[in-house]
């Protein structure tokens, strides 16, 4: 009988180790180069989390039991492995990639722009809605090169409506604010406006500038097998010696079978900012760094938006100085699901950012939020709990 206690015992005490959370860091390098490897979604099976590995090729979690875990890049061969041969808590895996011979040019009846509608509007069809998305947000502020701000929260979107009419419920679950410094600064910042972010990338609205009569004047459209990956297409949209004004560079990852949109994003050279005049009106704001890059997923038959990133610099005139600011976004869906939410009117989320919302911090959800900062912004949030709240 003691035997078999014990025996109970041993097995008890087994089950409460393994269910035990163990963090793991996975390190993404080129296989060729070692070099980190930006934007891998790395998926958790297990629990169906989604997580961005960030600059540094570095992603973070924490695993509660086995898993199998799936490694994906636009530009690289998938990679699935399993949690039990992570030995060690940081793991380096070499991801190859998926090249062609030759960056070969497709030659088409249509004009690309053409190509590109028609891909939007299927990408728009088959984008899965109603559904829920889970997203962690998070923004960086800088004031003339130092970080000034710093939002985070995490969030659940309800997306009703039909495909090409998307509305968004917005239910806040925790969040949090904070000033880096004495400075006033709300006025200067751009971030997140919450009320249209998920109609514009469900709408592809950036692409908008694409899709105009003006644009075959003003760009040039180059449509090629994908060079890093055999498997996707690429549009490039690149403006050429008629162009005027601030036009950004665009490039349209796209998967060929299923006529969806992998990957969008864009940039403004610096080649077009050079050539661009300052404007000296008190309030006008001279732009000098611009990007977005949105990425989209397709898994169990569901599409949806997976991730988006964006950075604008610019100064802002004013009567005596100017100031020099910089915002960086960030946004990922960590958990998609078909289900709907049961909420109350009360409890929706109607103003246009988090900056005035007043802090909800119920535990460290940004532990668990799938992005993992680099070095240099993990020293911005340790200053947050030195903060006042």
């Amino acid at each position: 009988m003691l035997k078999r206690i014990a025996f109970v015992l041993v097995c008890l005490l087994t089950l409460s180790v393994s269910a035990q959370k163990v963090e793991r860091i996975l390190i993404l390098q080129d296989e060729e180069t070692h070099q980190p490897i930006e934007d891998a979604t790395v998926t958790i099976l297990k629990t169906k989390q989604n997580l961005l590995s960030n600059a540094e090729g570095v992603v973070t979690f924490e695993l509660v039991g086995a898993s199998n875990i799936q490694i994906r890049h636009s530009s690289y061969l998938p990679v699935n492995i399993r949690s039990l041969s992570l030995k060690e808590k940081s793991t380096v895996v070499y991801l190859r990639n998926n090249v062609t011979d030759l960056e070969e040019i497709l030659v088409f009846n249509k004009h690309p722009q053409k190509i590109l509608a028609s891909l939007i509007d299927n990408s728009k069809t088959k984008l899965t809605v109603p559904g829920r998305l889970k997203v962690y947000a998070r923004e960086f502020f800088k004031l003339n090169g130092n970080y000034a701000y710093y939002n985070d929260g995490l969030m659940n979107f309800q997306l009703l409506g039909k495909s090409k009419n998307i509305d968004a419920v917005i239910l806040v679950e925790q969040n949090r604010a904070r000033s880096l410094v004495q400075e006033d600064v709300i006025p200067d910042l751009l971030g997140y406006n919450l009320n249209d972010i998920m109609q514009n990338y469900y709408s592809f609205k950036y692409l908008n500038p694409l899709l105009v009569a003006e644009a075959r004047r003003d760009y040039d459209f180059v449509i090629k097998v994908y060079s890093k990956n055999k498997e996707l297409n690429i549009i490039s949209a690149v403006p050429n010696e008629n162009s005027r004004g601030m036009h950004d560079d665009f490039s349209i990852i796209y998967d060929p079978k299923r006529k969806l949109i992998v990957e969008v994003s864009s940039s403004v050279s610096p080649a077009v900012l050079a050539q661009l005049k300052d404007k000296t009106r008190v309030g006008a704001r001279n732009i000098y760094k611009s990007m977005y890059k949105t990425i989209y997923k397709f898994y169990n038959n569901h599409y949806y938006l997976l991730s988006s990133k964006e950075e604008i610099g610019f100064e802002k005139v004013e009567k005596d100085k100017t100031k020099d600011i910089e915002v960086r976004n960030y946004f990922l869906t960590n958990e998609f699901s078909t289900q709907n939410y049961t909420y109350k009117d009360s409890e929706v989320f109607k103003d246009k950012t988090l900056y005035n919302k007043k802090d909800v911090v119920l535990s460290k959800y940004w532990n668990e939020s799938g992005l993992t900062a680099t070095e240099e912004e993990q020293k911005v949030v340790e200053q947050l709990e030195e903060l006042p709240e």
